[in-house]
């Protein structure tokens, strides 16, 4: 059984759909990402921080191609997690607060992300229909883990 199709049949909540994707960005596993994403190019859609947005899969796979081509994934960790579940329950949104530590010439360094997850159930379980990530400021994060309650 390939590997993707393995993590595929394990993606029965959108909890264990965004753990595969926060595991396929730490290891740089392509087919581990693509497979989170919706296979539907008019519905998929990622933005990553300061750049503009990939609409479909094959936009969103070359994106993620580019960015795990140095061979290394990125330590990008969920530090606060708001989920909402939609009427009806097939979508769910969730509101993320991410750390990411990356490698300068002066050391490690840590940068916030505000991410929002899409998820919507599909016959072959949940996937991951929109990423849109921004830059934080680190106030996000407290050490409670909560993200503030007000936006402004």
């Amino acid at each position: 059984m390939p590997k993707t199709h393995l993590q595929a049949v394990l993606m029965a909540t959108p909890d264990e759909t965004e753990a595969q994707f926060y595991e396929a960005l730490q290891h740089g596993d392509l087919e581990r990402m693509m497979a989170v994403w919706l296979d539907d190019d008019e519905a998929a859609c990622c933005i990553h921080p300061g750049s503009g947005r990939l609409s479909g899969k094959r936009a969103i796979r070359a994106a993620y191609e580019q960015l795990f081509s140095q061979g290394q994934g990125i330590d990008v960790r969920p530090m606060s997690v708001q989920r909402v579940t939609l009427p009806g329950g097939g979508t769910v949104l969730h509101h993320v607060v991410e750390r990411v530590q990356v490698n300068t010439a002066e050391g490690p360094r840590l940068i916030w992300v505000l991410a929002t997850h899409l998820y919507l159930k599909t016959p072959e379980g949940w996937r991951l229909m929109v990423h849109h990530a921004s830059p934080g400021s680190g106030r996000e994060h407290h050490e409670g883990g909560e993200a503030p309650s007000t936006l402004h």
